[in-house]
């Protein structure tokens, strides 16, 4: 089912080439496929469509509203001009949305039978996320409220100073300046009126600076109403500077909207918590947990709270995946949930009276998101060879062993079919390799389109990112291997120590080991591939960003001459300097195990004797370094030591900084360059 990538099978030498392979200018014009969203009757969904314009550098995104049947032509309801977002059914055939209303971006709803739209809020100021509670009487509106600027303040003449003092951490994240935070209302939508009232209640109070969402991925998934919409449940880190930058301890609160008291429903759990959803009866609530403070990558546990007994239950304990996104079947009785595992990801459902998992979808993809509780619903895949469609599934009314309970999966969306008809794909191949300590490591090789078995081609590793993010089958428009292999090399991706989906021992394995057994198992990973017959074990690259740029870093310091060339991006270079300059203190806590200047903490002196700096009196592989000045995860200052080091020993090198990107490159013509970029320094050294 799916895409099904699979294992490789060989194309046949002197076969047709009429497709052609992918390449930079076709991937970063394809349509991106997003946001599947299943209208309460299950005939109708939304997904958003996004479209990047290489020569204008945009990328321009609309609303669609299709039948769930297949049945008729998908139609534009939000098209560019209304530059709508978070678009959400609150009827069969009512859709709100977030779009401009003069100055600021407000609440509408659009209708789909007399196709109009109305507007619905007139605040004065953005709204930035918004959660109808399900009897439509109430409404959580997210705004940012700018924070205090102690400059100002003290120099009330100076009208025109643009200098912020600081006092405390996390003055900046991940992409952004903190100059505000996301705080939530509740607003009452006037019964009849189709509008929303201007009077609002604070969830938090005015001196509380605290984020709801919390920044940066968290979005209105992190509010849930209760059914009869008297209480709000939301995911919040009730901290600030310092305690914010070395805690995950986000807990889950219940907001009473006629007292306006608040009570912590998470107490004394110490991790994040998020995502909760209040079960059908409203007996019950829901949510995703970790269990340790300042420990980012933990397993994220599915736990059931009973509001009558006040009793809190992790179910499947035994299950060492991620729960991800997850909605609660009608009959309360079962949850539905995505998880990665063996860097697959599919939809699975579990009976919460027994604890048992089965599956309900299967394949060799990604799935994105889904949409609906009921046998029929919507899903995004993906795959390494394939970018993100709809999906339509169909549970069987009853388990067989001929159906084993799973889905029929049956394509919807059709946008990229024409382009991507006359482009080969590569071939992928999964692997099991041995690793130096006697375990098994899933690793993809990703062929080049035409692949010919009996020519030797030149390999790249490929370092991932995260630390703990799983090589899983992913379609990305930053970091595509489909499309780096199409430039003629095969990819390594291996699922080394420290990735998720492999168990919580493989998964924990790095935290303090920064430079120990993954790096093993990324060479053990390149050693096999160089014993193939096909790859040229002259010509071998390496590769990474973030995590993986550190990767690519350490490497290049401890090859002992297996490879000829080297790119990173975002990559850590010094770890000490990393360890003041990041802005999540409890990352680099957890992972490099506290701070460089405690000599009696063997754990955190072992991470520092391997930071990459320490070992560039052995590089002697040219080396390309490329950096977005807008990271504020991993700084620019990062890279730049690297090309300066590189450059004063004389190793050849190129540095590509983005005055205008952060950690990812987003903009079309931006992606262009660094495709560009890539490939012309790994051909200049790695083909003959």
């Amino acid at each position: 089912m799916g895409f099904g990538s699979g294992s490789a099978t060989a194309a046949t030498p002197g076969a047709s080439t009429e497709k052609k392979a992918m390449t930079p200018e076709v991937l970063l014009s394809l349509t991106r496929i997003s946001a599947p969203t299943l209208s309460p009757n299950g005939q109708m969904y939304l997904y958003s469509r996004s479209m990047p314009n290489i020569k204008d550098n945009k990328i321009l995104s609309e609303v669609v509203l299709a039948r769930l049947d297949g049945k008729g032509a998908p139609e534009v309801i939000l098209g560019t001009d209304k530059k709508a977002s978070q678009a959400t059914f609150l009827s069969d055939t009512e859709i709100a949305y977030v779009a401009k209303a003069g100055d600021f971006s407000q609440i509408w709803l659009y209708n789909t039978v007399s196709k109009t739209s109305v507007q619905l809020s007139s605040f004065d100021f953005d709204v930035t996320g918004f959660l109808f509670s399900p009897n439509r009487e109430k409404v959580v509106v997210v705004r940012d409220v700018e924070l205090p600027n102690i400059a100002t303040d003290r120099n009330k003449d100076l009208d025109k100073i643009s200098g912020k003092i600081y006092t405390d951490l996390m003055y900046k994240h991940w992409d952004e300046w903190k100059v505000s935070i996301p705080k939530p209302f509740v607003a009452k939508a006037e019964t009849g009126s189709n509008k929303i009232a201007g009077d609002l209640l604070p969830v938090l109070r005015a001196d509380e600076w605290f984020e709801a969402p919390t920044k940066p991925h968290a979005g209105i998934e992190q509010f849930a109403w209760s059914n009869e919409g008297k209480y709000l449940a939301y995911s919040c880190r009730k901290k600030v500077g310092l305690e914010y930058a070395v805690s995950t301890n986000t807990d889950i609160y219940l907001f009473d909207t006629e007292t306006a008291t608040t009570v912590n429903l998470s107490e004394g759990m110490m991790g994040y918590d998020t995502n909760p959803m209040f079960s059908p009866d409203g007996q019950s609530i829901a949510w995703v947990s970790m269990e340790r403070d300042g420990y980012e990558a933990d397993i994220k546990r599915l736990f059931v709270m009973d509001f009558k007994t006040q009793m809190k239950k992790h179910h499947a304990p035994y299950f060492e995946h991620h729960v991800d996104q997850f909605v609660w079947l009608p009959d309360g009785k079962k949850i539905r949930f995505v998880a990665t595992i063996e860097a697959l990801t599919n939809i699975y459902e579990i009976d919460l009276a027994t604890d048992k998992i089965e599956a309900i979808t299967e394949g060799v993809h990604d799935v994105t998101a889904f949409s609906g509780n009921g046998r029929t619903f919507v899903t995004g895949i993906q795959s390494f060879t394939h970018p993100t469609d709809l999906f339509r599934v169909e549970l069987p009314a009853k388990k067989t062993k001929k159906n084993r309970g799973l889905g029929k999966l049956t394509k919807l969306t059709t946008e990229n079919d024409a382009v991507l008809a006359g482009i080969e794909m590569a071939q992928v191949e999964k692997v099991w390799i041995d690793t130096t300590d006697g375990k098994k490591m899933l690793t993809w090789f990703v062929k080049p389109p035409f692949f010919d078995p009996n020519k030797k081609y030149p390999a790249i590793l490929y370092c991932q990112g995260g630390p703990q993010s799983t090589v899983s089958q992913f379609w990305s428009y930053r970091w595509n291997l489909n499309t780096f292999s199409s430039f003629g090399y095969v990819i390594v991706a291996p699922n080394r120590r420290g990735l998720p989906s492999f168990g919580k021992e493989w998964l924990e394995q790095i935290s303090g080991d920064y430079g120990g057994q993954n790096m093993k198992d990324y060479l053990a990973a390149i050693d096999h591939a160089a014993t193939l017959p096909y790859i040229d074990k002259d010509r071998l690259g390496c590769t990474g960003a973030s995590y993986g740029g550190f990767s690519t870093y350490w490497l290049a310091g401890h090859h002992n001459k297996r490879f000829k060339a080297f790119f990173a991006h975002a990559g850590i270079f010094n770890l000490e300097a990393q360890y003041l300059e990041t802005e999540e203190k409890f990352f680099a806590n957890w992972d490099m195990g506290g701070p460089y200047w405690d000599k009696s903490n063997a754990t955190a002196q072992k991470t520092f004797a391997t930071s990459p700096h320490r070992f560039v009196g052995e590089w002697d592989t040219p080396i390309f370094i490329c950096h977005g000045e807008y990271d504020f995860r991993i700084l620019a200052s990062q890279g730049m030591q690297a090309f300066d080091a590189a450059r004063m020993r004389g190793i050849p090198t190129e540095m590509l900084l983005y005055p205008d990107e952060t950690h990812w490159i987003l903009k079309p013509q931006n992606g262009m360059l660094f495709y560009r970029s890539f490939r012309s320094w790994f051909d200049r050294w790695l083909k003959k």
